[in-house]
């Protein structure tokens, strides 16, 4: 039920772009769920983290926080302290289920960013799976499929882009083919432990997130159930 989210890249002055580098818009079915990764420094490892529900900042309120559950089991969250990386999971959306911010608890002023998200069946990007699982020393192929037009890009959150037909992100070969059937599909060769992490399609102004999982191993990832 992953497969029909989308991201687009919007900015906006008030954020604090270094803390959580992406704003997303995400395109889902009712029903169904999404999980949002946000990136956030170093220095902010120990702090609070959480989802804040609401358009303008100063009148949100907190569906979930790593120090605070969310007793309805709509909203979970999860703090990956060595990727700097805390995801939250929204379970049975809606098309009420809008405006939302990705926040870290700090003295003085909470570093923000907001995303809105939106629930339809007529995605611009999307992907057959949100999680993908490898091997070290194997391939994984990920099938981004789209209707809008742009430059094709493969990302890692929070480091560099492949764009051409071929590049490396952390040591691991990328290979993007563009077919004629409104898809893209990206190969990454040659696994390593390293190439574990977030990434996203990403084509004109809509980005997919999608979660790599590389292990010595078959095994089924958290984020594929």
């Amino acid at each position: 039920f992953y497969s029909i989210l989308f991201y687009s890249i919007l900015f906006y002055s008030i954020l604090f772009y270094s803390i959580l580098l992406i704003t997303i818009m995400i395109t889902n079915l009712t029903g169904d769920s999404v999980t949002i990764p946000c990136l956030y420094d170093r220095e902010y490892i120990n702090h609070v983290k959480g989802l804040c529900e609401g358009y303008y900042w100063n009148q949100c309120s907190f569906a979930v926080k790593t120090n605070q559950p969310d007793r309805s089991g709509k909203f979970s969250i999860s703090d990956d302290k060595n990727q700097r990386i805390f995801t939250v999971t929204m379970k049975r959306l809606t098309n009420k289920n809008t405006d939302y911010w990705c926040a870290v608890e700090k003295s003085g002023s909470d570093i923000r960013h907001y995303f809105h998200l939106s629930v339809t069946s007529t995605p611009s990007l999307y992907v057959d799976h949100q999680e993908v699982t490898g091997i070290i020393g194997e391939n994984v192929t990920i099938n981004c499929h789209y209707s809008n037009t742009g430059i094709m890009r493969w990302c890692r959150l929070g480091k560099n882009c492949v764009t051409g037909p071929s590049g490396s992100i952390d040591g691991t070969r990328v290979t993007i083919d563009a077919q004629p059937s409104k898809v893209f599909t990206v190969t990454m060769s040659e696994l390593n432990a390293e190439s574990s992490g977030w990434y996203w399609c990403s084509i004109g102004n809509f980005q997919m997130p999608v979660h790599v999982t590389v292990s010595e191993n078959h095994f089924t990832s958290k984020y594929s159930k």
